[in-house]
């Protein structure tokens, strides 16, 4: 009995062989990534490409089983393929460590798949995702977790503007996100969300919760595991040993040392350590190591005064980096704004630095008496803590910095992260992988499929009903109005560094061949780029206006009667002539469809009267908000299918839906 014996006897010889010769690309090698990988391996999928551009974090281990504590600051999307490829050696396995937003990941290297799935952990690369799989033409299965919750979504774009297209992933707006994801705060933040998770979740247990049991990194040695990267490991665990000692024998003559080994080790040695990782910072503004002492006497120079025009950091800003307005500024003797109130007050960098000393000493003085300290945000000094503590790495980061009471604010609850959630997850995913290639089969035969030969590419939820922890949904029709799906999409191939803008727009308009072109905008991530009035651009070279490879132009029909012609910059050909066409359109540019009327304003409520008979006022401060009925958690995981929501006005109040975006830990803001 072979290896495939089964699943060619579920699926069926059609369906088994498309599996043989499909493409399919996974991206995100985390809690969902690891199980997907598993099950894609194990169900016949031949050939896997595999991205990801986070590094195993330790507390990646007890969910993402492909890792272990020797892989510890490896990338996730190499170390998993190396563990899945023996699970079965005849899958061609393609793991690359990198950003999916990086400009060679264009709209060409989308085409070469057949099926894209997203297992990633934050919503603007699921965006991003969601574009490239519609500019090229390929159906895309989304997905997501929160806790007990989950969805699988399939996103049918391979059948653009036709009877059996579904809707893209924007084709519903997105509650505002309130989630972020933890597996690569400790080493990426970007957000200050991410530095206080980072302050409350590791540092401030690193120094008083538990200490962890170094046998078991012995243990690995024993067992013959890298040898050097347990070291490391090693290294790192004496380090907040060290400085942990220090504040449990330190006296009120001796915190101020211990004080000052903390705030080293953190914001200046393991600052360094992540800057020596140069390839971490080709599409990111580096952190500035902080100087204790410096700080204290007032003379702490930031760096990035002097950089924050070099190109370095133009070449982050290019890439679409958030680089914060404050990351090159030296706030320490700037006044405070909301100095009236203690928890409203911005405070200075000294300032911070003396809160981060004082809520350590007042911690360090609770040991004799509280072995264990953990945060609760009622606990002044917990609160102090992670407080300065994640200002000061915001500082660091470039990150706009809060006050105390935003903080104790944001603080909010953690979702753990489930394993055997991100395990169904992985395992519908499959089942709706397989429903959709099913469904590319040319002529299929009615047994195509095997077991699915009756079944077709579904949404489903992971509900909290005990009778019915599966819930089942069609697929929804696209958006009439949605900006990203209902654009004609065309790919046009170019060399960015000589060819024109107006290369481009008069090439797809027609205007080579002397046709009256109609008057259009070009935009790009809502950038202007031309006008009818105004074509100063149309002379410049598409990398002179940051539009490499990649780049989607949006070209807007000025009297909006067709829809919008989105056009795909992509890589020339390896094998085209260095002296031929600086570009290549698509040989049939599809004739733009009429836009969809625009929907009718909605009939204003009457106006609600009270007791005394006396109307409402409208209300400035009343918040007009979207509720979202049944599995809202679960279509904030990984798509919404909701066609229409209630809306209910609230006055006095405000509400705020949570959005989850992630497969790994998150924080919800309450």
């Amino acid at each position: 009995m072979s290896r495939s014996t089964h699943a060619r006897a579920i699926l069926g010889d059609e369906l088994y062989g498309k599996l043989s010769s499909a493409k399919t690309l996974v991206v995100g090698a985390g809690g969902i990534g690891c199980e997907l990988l598993k099950n894609l391996v194990l169900s016949g999928f031949a050939e896997i490409t595999l991205l990801d551009l986070d590094t195993i974090d330790l507390s990646n281990l007890n969910r993402q089983f492909l890792f272990r504590k020797k892989d510890v600051k490896q990338s996730k999307a190499l170390v998993a393929a190396a563990t899945a490829q023996p699970f079965n050696p005849s899958v061609k396995m393609h793991p690359i460590h990198g950003n999916i937003k990086e400009p060679q990941f264009d709209v060409g290297w989308f085409k070469q798949f057949d099926i894209v799935m997203n297992a990633l952990d934050n919503l603007d690369a699921r965006r991003h995702v969601n574009k490239m799989c519609i500019a090229a033409g390929i159906p895309l299965i989304e997905s997501g977790t929160a806790g007990y919750l989950g969805q699988v979504q399939p996103l049918m774009h391979h059948t653009l503007h036709s009877s059996s297209e579904t809707e893209c992933f924007e084709c519903v707006a997105k509650p505002v996100p309130k989630s972020f994801p933890v597996c690569t705060i400790r080493s990426t933040p970007s957000t200050a969300l991410h530095c206080i998770v980072w302050a409350k979740s590791y540092l401030l247990p690193q120094l008083f919760g538990e200490e962890e049991d170094e046998g078991e990194l012995d243990k690995a040695v024993a067992a013959g595991e890298n040898a050097s990267e347990i070291a490391t490991l090693k290294e790192e665990a004496q380090a907040f040993k060290t400085v942990r000692a220090l504040l449990r024998t330190s006296t009120m003559g001796t915190t101020d040392k211990a004080a000052s080994a903390v705030f080293a080790k953190i914001y200046d040695q393991d600052i360094n350590r992540l800057l020596a990782m140069s390839d971490m910072w080709k599409y990111r503004v580096p952190p500035v190591p902080l100087d204790r002492s410096a700080i204290l006497e007032g003379a702490f120079v930031d760096s990035r005064n002097d950089a924050s025009s070099g190109k370095e950091k133009d070449e982050a800003i290019a890439a679409g980096e958030k680089d914060g307005a404050d990351s090159g500024r030296d706030n320490s003797n700037q006044a405070p704004t909301g100095a009236g109130l203690k928890d409203q007050k911005a405070l200075t960098l000294k300032e911070t630095v003396e809160l981060f000393d004082d809520s350590l000493r007042r911690l360090a003085a609770r040991i004799p008496r509280e072995e264990i300290i953990t945060f609760d945000k009622d606990d002044e000094d917990t609160l102090d803590f992670v407080t300065a503590g994640a200002n000061l790495r915001a500082y660091a980061y470039g990150i706009e910095q809060k006050t105390r009471w935003e903080v104790k604010e944001m603080a909010g609850n953690i979702i753990p992260a489930i394993a055997t959630t991100n395990a169904i997850i992985a395992g519908l995913i499959v089942i709706q992988a397989l429903n959709v290639l099913k469904s590319l089969l040319s002529n299929p035969s009615p047994q195509a499929g095997g077991a699915l030969a009756r079944s077709s590419p579904k949404n489903v939820l992971i509900q909290t009903k005990p009778r019915a922890p599966l819930g089942v949904q069609n697929l929804c029709t696209p958006n009439p109005h949605c900006a990203v799906c209902r654009p004609v999409h065309v790919t046009v191939q170019c060399d960015t560094a000589k060819t024109t803008l107006g290369d481009i727009v008069k090439g797809v308009l027609g205007a080579e061949n002397a046709e009256e072109p109609r008057e259009v905008s070009v935009f790009e991530a809502g950038r202007i780029l031309a006008e009818p009035d105004w074509d100063d651009n149309f002379e410049k070279t598409l990398d002179s206006l940051s539009c490499g490879r990649g780049t989607i132009l949006m070209v807007v029909d000025d009297a909006e009667e067709v829809v919008d012609l989105a056009v795909c910059l992509s890589g020339l050909p390896e094998s085209h002539p260095s002296d031929g066409k600086l570009f290549i359109l698509p040989p049939n540019i599809p004739s733009l469809p009429k836009r969809a009327s625009k929907p009718k304003e909605p009939t204003p409520e009457p106006p609600v009267t009270t007791g005394s008979k006396r109307r409402v006022p409208d209300d400035e401060d009343e918040d007009e908000i979207q509720i979202i009925e049944s599995g809202a958690q679960n279509e904030a995981a990984g798509g919404s299918n909701q066609r229409t929501a209630k809306r209910l006005r609230l006055a006095s109040s405000e509400v705020e839906e949570a959005m989850v975006d992630d497969d790994d830990e998150v924080i919800v803001l309450e």
